[in-house]
């Protein structure tokens, strides 16, 4: 499959593209401004890395396009030092293969999430990120990061309800996909922060799952075993700990494509 990718900028306008088969590397020479963007053009999935910075992820685009807006300003705290700086930039884009897409893997990963809209998935979004900063944004815990001793800037980003307590988390995964298990990796920077013993997991098929918690730097993991577009973490119970701060570093869903 013809794999192509174009740098755009605001007005929309093509400054550099380039065209392959079955995988695209495109060597970039532009200093980035705002409003620049990446468009990915000629499969549904297709594993990415738009930065040499970024590890390279899985995405799944429903219309064949992908549409990568570069952050800028205070978004950048989420990335690495000096993603998206200097004048010289490697974009690698392949096509995945179907042993890739029908095997079991963390089909809610994608470093390449943007907060916002997008035309690609899996897709974070939160009816709450503390004071509104990339270092809490609901992207975060589908960055692929285990980095959990800490909070704030890359690479401890976490995802942050602000104490609010109807705060709910949505992994979109654009299609429906078998899910397997669902793992949860608490951000664990005691004292500062506290834990949640208990969470329901809901489902796009209208069923519920309820997740027992333990405080914990590890991995803790739920068996699901059913077909959905999308999960939802909400009704988190707070343990009884002074700290008012309990986060997730990672939420991670183990499934695979139906076909």
């Amino acid at each position: 499959m013809s794999i192509s990718v174009a740098l755009k900028d605001a007005q929309g306008k093509v400054l550099q593209s380039g065209q392959a088969e079955g995988f695209l590397h495109l060597a970039v020479e532009r200093e980035y401004v705002p409003g620049d963007c990446l468009e990915v053009t000629g499969g549904r999935h297709l594993m990415v890395q738009l930065d040499s910075s970024l590890t390279e992820g899985e995405v799944y685009a429903p219309n064949g396009c992908m549409t990568y807006r570069i952050p800028f300003g205070p978004e950048r705290t989420a990335y690495p030092p000096h993603a998206f700086e200097g004048e010289r930039h490697v974009v690698r884009v392949r096509e995945m293969a179907e042993d890739e897409v029908l095997s079991l893997r963390p089909v809610s990963r994608n470093p390449h999430d943007l907060r916002g809209n997008t035309d690609f998935y899996p897709h974070a979004t939160a009816n709450v990120e503390t004071r509104g900063e990339a270092d809490f944004a609901a992207r975060n815990i589908i960055d692929g990061l285990y980095t959990n001793h800490g909070h704030g800037p890359w690479p401890y980003g976490s995802w942050g309800i602000g104490t609010k307590q109807d705060a709910a988390l949505t992994v979109d995964f654009g299609r429906e996909v078998h899910i397997d298990s669902v793992r949860v990796l608490l951000r664990a920077d005691f004292p500062h922060d506290s834990w949640w013993e208990r969470c329901v997991f809901v489902f796009s098929d209208g069923t519920q799952e309820t997740m027992h918690l333990v405080k914990s730097d590890a991995f803790q993991t739920l068996a699901v075993g059913k077909n959905v577009s999308w999960i939802r973490l909400e009704q988190m119970k707070k343990a009884d700990d002074p700290s008012p701060f309990p986060s997730i570093r990672q939420l991670e869903v183990i499934g695979c494509d139906l076909s």
